[in-house]
């Protein structure tokens, strides 16, 4: 008797499930508005040079006698200097007394509020890698905590957390405090979604999971397409992040009654809690006799497999001691890393597709919706690994396809951008469904989170090519589409795991990689010769 006849025993897919699995999903709306914050809190307004005042207070005259205003400035990063001695006219000078913005669409912003134009227009992307490396901190420390602590305790402080250095960033006084704050914000929203992933996986039997983790995507979609609308009704920065943070306080507070994960439990020697939990999904499911059946002595002798290979902590070099598991390792690590790498190259430069921000983020959000159906379609038919091969391999040829695309047919790239995304999007379901189903219970989330590090990883690097742009514009969407490619090749090296049972222990893994691998030589040793012959007289 494995785990999972412990689970169809207490009512499977049941009441218990479905409600479990909306309270974990409903704070998903909001982890696009923090992951994409900045393309509204960030946006960088028209902006010029203020012209200097006169000592009376009236503008200065500008060259040729005409007022600094009247005549057009030269650029947003340098105005018209006063003639010097020389009597030279039409000198430009950096922008010394600060800039006006437009604020017809974008009240307020760090951009405007901070001055992060010209010199300083590096800081804006700096932001967004400082966000990233975060949530990096927060997939290496908070996923190891919760493969210790549990995932239902890592879950309730990543809430307190994110609702509280959200807030602490709707109120920053300057660039360093925001920079600091969201850097803790980051951290918390890995813990978040770590911990969600796992209480959603390790609740759900087998033949589940494709469609559940598909309705946790639809959840990160919609919620794309929410911080749209909010941005567009709440157009200072402030008020918008305060909007997406004080939720999670909310959520905060009925998370005590979500349940641990009883895989989890019994396999951290808390074998009487698990049938605690356990008894109590039975009743919520309407199976209370089933559920009064199960002891901890039961649990314990139909787990002995797992609890035996059980060691006293797991650490991420277990991600790399046995031959199986390193290969799961480096392919996983790759495919997360040239997902969020491609992901965010893409989804951070909404100001560049020449068309309304709100509009073009509402697109990006609406394909994923399409993309995702047809993604859980294949998970649950064709297969993961083929599934997500496809859908990484589509991603990047439609990026690098895009280089060759005319800058003047705007439609016809932008199209091809959302394409790209609808396909990274559906890679990230692959990817979130594939890692749980490859790493078994004991490191499931420590290997999650470092997939989760390398994603971040991505994130954290996107930005910073997006800076070359400037210097060689055909070089960041090469890199973006590139890294897909390669990832596919890596994703080609990874078991199949459809219709197969979550793995409890390391050596489960390392005896399917074997066997695997034993019938593959079986199918390729060639016939001998006496075979052959028998073959004929037959």
């Amino acid at each position: 008797m494995s785990f999972a006849a412990v689970l169809e025993q207490v009512g499977g897919a049941g009441r218990f499930q479905a409600l479990h699995t909306a309270l974990l999903v409903l704070p998903l709306l909001l982890m696009a508005s923090h992951n994409l914050l900045q393309n509204f809190t960030a946006a960088v307004p028209p902006h010029r040079c203020r012209p200097p005042a006169a000592p009376n207070g009236t503008l200065r005259a500008g060259p040729n006698g005409t007022l600094g205003a009247a005549l057009p400035e030269p650029g947003p990063c340098r105005r018209y200097a006063a003639p010097g001695a020389d009597g030279a006219a039409n000198a430009t000078e950096p922008c010394r007394d600060g800039w006006d913005y437009d604020r017809s669409v974008y009240v307020a912003t760090i951009v405007s509020e901070w001055d992060l134009v010209c010199s300083y227009r590096q800081l804006r992307q700096m932001a967004q890698s400082i966000y990233m490396a975060g949530v990096l901190v927060g997939a290496l420390v908070l996923g190891n905590l919760s493969d210790r602590f549990g995932r239902k305790a890592m879950l309730m402080w990543s809430y307190l957390l994110l609702g509280a250095m959200g807030t602490c960033t709707a109120f920053a006084p300057n660039y360093a405090a925001y920079c600091v704050f969201r850097f803790a914000s980051g951290m918390a929203l890995s813990g978040f979604g770590l911990s969600v992933a796992c209480l959603v996986v390790e609740w759900i039997p087998t033949p589940y999971r494709a469609i559940t983790v598909a309705i946790t995507g639809f959840a990160y979609t919609l919620g794309q397409i929410l911080l749209a609308g909010m941005a567009y009704a709440i157009p200072h920065w402030r008020r918008l992040q305060l909007s997406v943070s004080l939720p999670f306080f909310f959520f905060l507070l009925y998370s005590w009654w979500l349940a641990e994960s009883a895989r989890w439990l019994v396999l951290s020697g808390k074998a009487e809690k698990a049938v605690k939990v356990l008894q109590r999904v039975a009743r919520i499911n309407k199976r209370k006799e089933e559920g009064e059946k199960i002891t901890a002595e039961i649990l314990k002798s139909n787990m002995q497999k797992e609890l035996a290979c059980m060691k006293s902590s797991y650490t991420v070099s277990d991600l790399v001691r046995t031959p199986a598991i390193r290969r799961i390792f480096f392919c996983l690590s790759i495919v997360w890393f040239s997902i969020s790498f491609s992901y965010y190259g893409l989804a951070m430069d909404l100001q560049n597709f020449g068309v309304s921000i709100y509009l073009i983020q509402v697109i990006f959000g609406a394909v994923d919706f399409p993309a995702k159906v047809l993604v859980t379609i294949s998970l649950s038919y064709i297969g993961r690994r083929v599934t997500l091969v496809v859908s990484l391999l589509s991603a990047g040829l439609v990026i690098i396809a895009n280089i060759f695309v005319s800058t003047e047919l705007q439609t016809v790239r932008t199209a091809l951008a959302v394409v790209g995304k609808g396909c990274l999007s559906a890679s990230f379901n692959c990817i979130f469904l594939f890692t749980t189903e490859l790493y078994p219970t004991p490191i499931r989330q420590t290997g999650l989170g470092f997939g989760s590090t390398m994603a971040r990883v991505g994130g954290i690097v996107a930005p910073l090519v997006k800076m070359m742009d400037e210097y060689y514009p055909f070089l960041p969407p090469v890199v973006y589409g590139a890294a897909p490619v390669m990832s596919a090749v890596a994703a080609g090296f990874l078991p199949e795991t459809l219709n197969a049972p979550l793995p409890d222990t390391i050596e489960e893994v390392e005896n399917r990689s074997k066997q695997k691998q034993l019938e593959d030589t079986k199918e390729k040793i060639p016939l001998q010769p006496q075979d052959k012959a028998l073959q004929k007289e037959a």
